[in-house]
């Protein structure tokens, strides 16, 4: 809260407004369920913030501290009004990415002499860069993935004979036994649909000799966390592909073979002070001078942390140095209309002494018997 002050008052903004999305619940610990109700949280440059809340919601918040406090509202309450007393004299107002449209012009029509800035200004640059607990949280969240994929390899999820959809729910119960409190996504894309970066599992029968792309991930609550009542979680976000038995297909292993290292390339080059566009360019290097250039085309790499996509974005054009703390993924591929696709991924962490892989489950090739 100190660090969104402060960087308030640099900005010269009055007040901050967060309501649903990722900012509320990692400035406060408080997640807001997606309702019709408006939730808000209202932070002054000075002062007391206030947590907006419906009264039914309520229970929901836990124990605030002295972080802010609470004002319930009830069904016969007008909440955009409460929300535009507490903004004060305010002027200049920051509000959340991803606060509701209907929300927002409610606001604006109560405030309309303010000036509306993204809250993201504010926040985003102060997300990217974790803290130790952070660390720790995306640490052990990875080492659950970790677990996942490592079950993957070596073959005790079955993949012959099942539907994309049936393994992509395999993996997600196994998510969640190794800990997380929700999956986000279990990517599951075999044969040409490993052509598609975030293609749907469905119906297609995974047969043998079938690439399989596996990407997976989902959100742990820290412990210390949940027994103080909060609901922020940390990310997970894998990528490994196989091979479902049998034999690779033709030119298969030559092209995994250059995603495997230029995913290396783009680890090793995440170091402090290096831009997020050189990361990428030292992937697509890679895959370029394999001949495979044009079909990479999806940046290298995301942040991420109470979100799965947050910045810093490693991609052409992204000039601003890595700094110790940011925590992003490494994930270069490649996809060929109508074969298949190969794409490794690992969540990794700049530092002082250098990158640090957080996933740490084998990367070579794997023909899975089973």
């Amino acid at each position: 809260m100190s660090a969104v002050r402060a960087a308030m008052a640099a900005a010269e903004v009055d007040v901050l407004l967060l309501s649903v999305g990722a900012d509320l619940p990692w400035l406060t610990g408080y997640e807001a369920m997606p309702l019709e109700r408006l939730t808000m949280l209202v932070v002054p440059v000075d002062g007391t913030a206030t947590l907006v809340v419906p009264e039914l919601e309520a229970p929901r918040v836990g124990d605030t501290g002295d972080l802010f406090k609470l004002r319930p509202w009830k069904e016969s309450e007008y909440p955009d009004s409460i929300v535009a007393g507490l903004m004060g004299a305010a002027r200049t107002v920051a509000i959340s990415d991803r606060t509701w449209a209907r929300f927002v012009l409610g606001l604006q029509a109560e405030r309309p002499g303010c000036r509306w800035v993204s809250g993201s200004v504010l926040t985003a640059p102060l997300r990217a860069v974790k803290d130790a607990d952070e660390v720790a949280a995306l640490y052990d969240a990875a080492r659950a993935a970790d677990r996942v994929a490592t079950q993957l390899l070596a073959g005790d999820v079955r993949l012959v004979g099942r539907t994309e959809a049936e393994v992509s729910a395999d993996i997600s119960r196994r998510l969640v036994a190794e800990g997380h409190d929700r999956v986000n996504f279990a990517i599951v894309a075999s044969g040409p649909n490993a052509a598609s970066p975030h293609h749907e599992a469905g119906t297609r029968v995974i047969e043998r000799g079938d690439p399989v792309v596996c990407d997976f991930g989902g959100t742990m609550v820290p412990i210390a966390e949940r027994e103080k009542g909060g609901s922020a979680g940390y990310c997970s976000d894998i990528t490994r592909t196989v091979v479902a038995g049998g034999s690779p297909p033709p030119g298969f292993a030559e092209i995994y073979a250059a995603v495997k290292e230029a995913q290396a390339k783009g680890v090793a080059a995440a170091t402090a002070g290096t831009p997020g566009a050189t990361v990428d360019a030292a992937s697509r290097r890679v895959i370029a001078d394999a001949g495979y250039g044009e079909f990479f085309i999806h940046r290298t790499g995301h942040g991420i942390g109470v979100e799965e996509h947050e910045e810093p974005y490693l991609v052409a054009g992204n000039e601003v140095p890595l700094q110790p703390g940011n925590a992003f993924s490494i994930e270069p591929g490649v996809y060929i209309t109508g074969l298949y696709g190969v794409r490794i991924e690992d969540i990794v962490v700049t530092t002082e002494d250098g990158p640090n892989a957080l996933n740490v489950a084998d990367h070579e090739l794997e023909v899975v018997e089973a």
